[in-house]
């Protein structure tokens, strides 16, 4: 007895190619799309462009019309004369990252601490204590620069690092600790549910759940936050402008700006190496990059998989 063969719809079997007209428009659309973002990325790429090619040039050519954004010669020794330029750049430098680097820990310890808490515990009033956790990115940080000074000079901290670190550690702070515990928290909310109840079976308590399950997967939130806070703190001049005195705990922020009031008062007697100031500013950015490239990865999973990534 023969196979019958199934009859198919040869139309159903033949692939539709794009019309012409149809590739054209989505060439046209990523076009678009693309060259708008190069264009962007380019405008705000200049300041950062004519910081490094001023930092390359010699005195006195900085300021050149038209621009000479790539300096012939090239002056590579200003990155090694302007630790004699600038009096203690190297304290100043150690400075900066103490003060970034416990900052930085510190928020990231205790906004995982209470993200945790608003992501896996039960408790009365944790919906409404949340918003007003969120309503706290609305008061800018200014309103309570005066009672906070007047408060660390109670204490003695003025002209210490401690009013740059301390309220890091507890919660305190400007902006940033109500952000970073929102992007902590929105991570371990997508964390299952079951970890926990697993722990709590084996008798582990709501610290050590904390600790050894939910900070080792929560490791992309961690070092976005780590970054973010990081890039805050290091870049911070306010604070240090108001709480620190004397150079012994000037921030390299600060000693760049006080370099440049050097010559800028009304009894300077020399022009502004405006290329020394340069080459100061770019060593300042350099960890910044560094510790941006390092962590990438984490950075970029931290704000897709918390859910601000717009997906």
């Amino acid at each position: 007895m023969g196979l019958k063969a199934v009859g198919r719809d040869p139309a159903a079997s033949i692939t539709r190619s794009p019309r012409p007209v149809d590739v054209l428009r989505s060439w046209l659309v990523a076009a678009v799309k693309y060259g708008s973002l190069a264009a962007i990325a380019f405008v705000t790429a200049i300041p950062l462009l004519w910081m490094l090619s001023t930092s390359l040039k010699e005195t006195g050519k900085e300021f050149l019309f038209p621009p000479q954004w790539i300096p012939v010669p090239a002056v590579w020794s200003n990155y090694a004369n302007v630790w004699g330029v600038i009096d203690n750049l190297a304290l100043y430098t150690s400075n900066s990252f103490i003060v970034a680097g416990l900052a930085t820990l510190g928020t990231v310890l205790s906004c995982s601490l209470v993200a945790f808490g608003f992501a896996r515990m039960e408790f009365p009033g944790r919906g409404p204590l949340f918003i007003v956790l969120l309503a706290s990115l609305m008061l800018p940080g200014i309103i309570t620069l005066v009672p906070t000074y007047i408060l660390f000079k109670n204490f003695g901290w003025i002209d210490t690092p401690l009013p740059l670190i301390v309220p890091y550690w507890f919660g305190g702070g400007a902006f940033g600790t109500a952000f970073y515990t929102f992007l902590i928290r929105q991570f371990m909310l997508q964390l299952p549910k079951e970890l926990d109840e697993a722990a709590v079976v084996d008798g582990a308590s709501f610290f050590r759940i904390y600790w050894m399950i939910l900070m080792p997967l929560a490791r992309p939130a961690l070092a976005a936050s780590a970054i973010f806070s990081f890039i805050q703190h290091w870049n911070e001049f306010l604070h240090p402008l108001i709480f620190i005195d004397t150079e012994r705990w000037r921030t390299l922020a600060l000693a760049l700006r006080f370099f440049l009031a050097e010559f800028t008062e009304c009894c300077a007697r020399s022009p502004t190496p405006w290329n020394m100031l340069m080459a100061g500013s770019v060593l300042m950015l350099t960890p910044v990059l560094v510790i941006f490239f390092a962590a990438q990865r984490y950075f970029i999973r931290g704000i897709a998989l918390s859910g601000l990534g717009g997906r």
